[in-house]
């Protein structure tokens, strides 16, 4: 019987000719990553044991309170720097010289095909775009990680996910996950590897790609995969660090399910508060907005910014709205600015931000206030994710929170011509 991606990258990693689902096995994992929120419980952890982290495999990244809000986030990120400087780990991205986690995973070229990662950080099957399979973790976890570099894995079932077709226009990977989603529901892929295959998934950039992987959590998934091709090796050239070896499903693979789609019936999404499962085309909804936010691990790519000044570029954010830009990196922040980007957003009347986690976690940076609507770029809509338990979150792909700044209330990008 053959393996799915899921289950080859796993069988390799354990030194085992094959897996099966549901079999237990213990894993060399290639990369450990954590954030400034779940590092500080990890380090309190990993010094329990007594020994020294394998610092070739340790990621820290400080991304969630870029800068420091207040004093509790200010301690987080010093137990990272002091956890750097005392057991010399240079993988470390602070302030000024960092990103989103996972933005920074993929663009340092710690994230390749065929490679087993893990994070404390649940969108860490964000990776699963390049080929990797990659999944989030607890903080107590990733101690051990650190200490062992192996932790052991329940191998997941596998479903395939094949979406074929020519996408229309304004529609994006944001709207291919959204509406699987809304199809299978939040816990529709629970524990199990998701494969995307498929001319729509092949056509798309990476950055939407990454988009679709990212969301894979939100389904309840293990990861999210799509089989490495050109564009993923193009990407990684003198970017990859070390070398990769590509991983495929064989044609006698096995899958718990599999799920067809039209990609030419796919239209732009929206998902109404309070789980992303709760999908309708944009073109059905009304509502008025207060803030429109684009950004995240999700959406805070070059080409998401790209295609939000495509709609903004001559238009004025609506007077009653506030609009807040976040690119995913400082790499990304560069490139906006380079390609006027940067101008067209504030010209727009848009706040922009450097590289941070904060408003989609309700930190800070554009926290809601009772009873206050927001269109976001982001991946999760729950009761209070951005705020005021009476707060309201809708998520769409970046050309619909343009648009929606723009009109001051969730519209399609068509409709403003």
């Amino acid at each position: 019987m053959g393996m799915t991606i899921a289950e080859k990258i796993l069988a390799i990693h354990a030194g085992k000719r094959s897996v099966s689902p549901k079999e237990i096995v213990d894993a060399e994992i290639d990369y450990v990553m954590v954030n400034d929120v779940t590092g500080l419980p990890a380090f309190e952890v990993f010094e329990e044991f007594g020994t020294t982290p394998i610092r070739e495999k340790t990621v820290l990244i400080q991304d969630h309170y870029v800068p420091n809000k207040d004093v509790a986030s200010a301690e987080q990120a010093k137990s990272m720097r002091e956890f750097a400087r005392k057991y010399a780990i240079k993988k470390h991205f602070d302030v000024g010289r960092s990103g989103v986690c996972h933005q920074i995973m993929i663009e340092e070229g710690f994230v390749a095909p065929g490679r087993l990662i893990v994070g404390a950080d649940s969108h860490t099957c964000s990776y699963g775009a390049l080929g990797a399979l990659s999944t989030g973790i607890g903080s107590s976890e990733a101690a051990s990680v650190m200490a062992t570099g192996e932790l052991w894995f329940r191998v997941p079932e596998s479903q395939k996910f094949t979406v074929d077709g020519q996408l229309g226009n304004h529609v994006m990977g944001k709207d291919i996950i959204l509406h699987i989603i809304g199809d299978i529901g939040v816990s529709g892929s629970l524990y199990r590897s998701m494969e995307f295959y498929g001319s729509a998934i092949v056509s798309l950039p990476l950055s939407d790609r990454i988009t679709i992987s990212n969301m894979a959590i939100e389904a309840g998934a293990k990861c999210g995969i799509i089989p490495p091709d050109e564009k993923v090796f193009d990407y990684l050239k003198n970017r990859a660090i070390g070398e990769y070896s590509p991983v495929y499903a064989d044609e006698d693979a096995e899958y718990e399910d599999t799920f067809e789609y039209d990609a030419a019936e796919m239209r732009p999404m929206v998902a109404k508060p309070h789980l992303p499962e709760n999908v309708v085309p944009v073109s059905e909804i009304d509502v008025a907005i207060d803030q429109a936010y684009l950004g995240s691990c999700t959406n805070g790519r070059i080409e998401d910014l790209r295609s939000a000044a495509a709609v903004l570029a001559g238009k004025k954010v609506h007077p009653d709205v506030r609009m807040i830009v976040v690119p995913a990196s400082r790499s990304v922040f560069e490139e906006a600015l380079s390609e006027g980007l940067i101008e067209v957003f504030m010209n727009a009347d848009a706040y922009v931000a450097g590289p941070t986690c904060g408003a989609c976690l309700g930190g800070y940076m554009g926290v809601l206030a009772e009873g206050e609507r927001c269109v976001s770029s982001t991946n999760r809509n729950f009761i209070g994710r951005m705020g005021h338990k009476d707060s309201e979150v809708y998520l769409a792909n970046p050309a619909v929170v343009a648009a929606s700044a723009v009109t001051g209330q969730i519209t399609d990008p068509e409709d403003l011509g």
